[in-house]
């Protein structure tokens, strides 16, 4: 039993039960009729009462296992919002003998009554956490079971031939074999494929899911903290004519196309400076351009020719992705910015302090990152977890592969089929251990 709403002052407050003695315990609650003779997915309206003292008016929702979400008896207690209220009720709850849930532990009922995969399990973590549109996106699929049904594809085509393979062991003085061998070989490579590309996914899964760091780089003066304002529609860093002003990082979060950038605004960079303090300010302007996955390098259009060549090669050499951006072009005519345009097309041309091309450089930054693959219906890989499960399985096909090409016998080969099933199953459950389930079910809050 626990809390299922975040607690505090509310509406309402949804406190769960589930488990054998779930009905025992609420009819012990609640004596205006016997809950476990009323139909399942059924609502009902009276007071909780202990001692014949009444707590609150409540609604009660029936869900009688296995058409439940833990695959248990449940019953969601619907009393008010009052902290004082949703504590007296889980008091009398534990009164009649209900205890408190572990984190994570309806959700992992729900996995060991098989009414989720382990995968589908960990993305109800996600959708709880999903803070954009993509992320919701992401852990939807996952938990409508869109990888589980990636990964049991990729298995149950193994285990066939798995099982030919390990039926041969059986009739290893005979010299027979069950499975053919170039059909298999053919379908290691098919596997090797999907299984590269759901590896590959995990790149922008890891974005989706945890957001891209951007350091705004560039000169003393070049515009980068009224860039950072003007991206964040606030003055958040202070913004001056003297060089030098920002001397620390400055980080805040904005929600681009669906994704979150969190965007760097760093010390100017310059070749000369007497000042300890703003030197140590550039160096760590340096480490956040090392450090990130999108380099948003500032300049003013009057350093263009000097500038733009030099930073994109510098960026290209220390192989980072970057987007070169000329501010101030407000300080020019219109026929200069235009020529501008046309010159340099790689440079993205901006007025950060009257906001102009603002959108179009946000649409650049989600270009860069995303590539357009945000809007495919192909799964996303967005665990590293369930990364490093397929990492592992793509080499124990990469094994596979070698013995068949060295014709080694089934039973060395049965080895590694059982290694890379025993990786895919991983990631659904259907190979677990204990430590593994509780390590992941203690990261869900409470009630969940």
């Amino acid at each position: 039993m626990a809390l299922a709403t975040p607690p505090g002052i509310g509406a309402i407050g949804v406190i769960r039960l589930s488990g054998s003695k779930a009905y025992q315990v609420a009819n012990e609650l609640f004596p205006s009729k016997d809950l476990a003779l009323q139909a399942s997915h059924t609502l009902h309206v009276g007071f909780i009462e202990i001692e014949g003292q009444a707590l609150d008016e409540v609604v009660l929702s029936l869900f009688k296992g296995p058409r439940s979400y833990t695959g248990e008896d449940v019953i969601e207690i619907s009393c008010h919002g009052s902290p004082y209220i949703q504590q007296q009720v889980i008091a009398a709850c534990v009164s009649k003998g209900a205890r408190l849930a572990r984190a994570g532990e309806f959700t992992q009922r729900a996995f060991l009554n098989g009414k989720l995969d382990l995968a589908q399990a960990e993305a109800v973590a996600d959708v709880i956490a999903a803070n954009t549109a993509a992320s919701q996106k992401a852990a939807l699929d996952t938990m409508r079971g869109g990888f589980s049904s990636a990964l049991k594809n990729l298995r149950e085509r193994l285990i066939q031939f798995s099982a030919l393979i390990e039926l041969e062991l059986d009739f290893s003085q005979e010299d027979v074999q069950f499975a053919d061998r170039k059909a298999f070989y053919e379908l290691i490579n098919e596997l090797t494929d999907s299984t590269r590309t759901l590896i590959k996914s995990f790149q922008l899964g890891n974005v989706i899911r945890n957001g891209v760091s951007v350091a705004i780089i560039g000169k003393p003066n070049a515009g980068k903290s009224t860039l950072l304002n003007t991206l964040l529609n606030e003055n958040r860093a202070i913004v001056s004519e003297i060089p030098g002003t920002t001397r620390d990082t400055i980080e805040e979060v904005i929600n681009i196309h669906g994704i979150l950038f969190r965007l760097i605004d760093t010390a100017g960079i310059r070749a000369h400076t007497h000042d300890v303090i703003e030197n140590a300010g550039m160096e760590r302007s340096l480490e956040k351009m090392r450090e990130a996955e999108l380099v948003l390098y500032l300049f003013d259009v009057s350093d263009l020719v000097s500038e733009s060549e030099m930073r994109k090669k510098e960026m290209e050499e220390k192989g980072l992705k970057f987007l070169l951006v000329g501010n101030k072009v407000d300080a020019v005519g219109s026929s200069v910015f235009k020529e501008l345009n046309t010159v340099i097309p790689e440079v993205i041309f901006i007025s950060a302090k009257e906001g102009k091309g603002i959108e179009g450089l946000k649409q650049e930054m989600a270009n860069v990152i995303l590539k357009g693959n945000v809007a495919a219906e192909n799964t996303i890989v967005t665990n590293a977890r369930h990364y490093h499960a397929l990492v592992e399985a793509e080499k124990s096909l990469g094994d596979i592969k070698a013995g068949l090409d060295n014709k080694l016998p089934g039973d060395l080969l049965a080895l590694d089929i059982r290694r890379s099933l025993h990786y895919l199953g991983e990631i659904t459950g259907e190979v677990n251990n204990e430590e593994m389930l509780d390590w992941i079910f203690s990261k869900f809050c409470i009630g969940k």
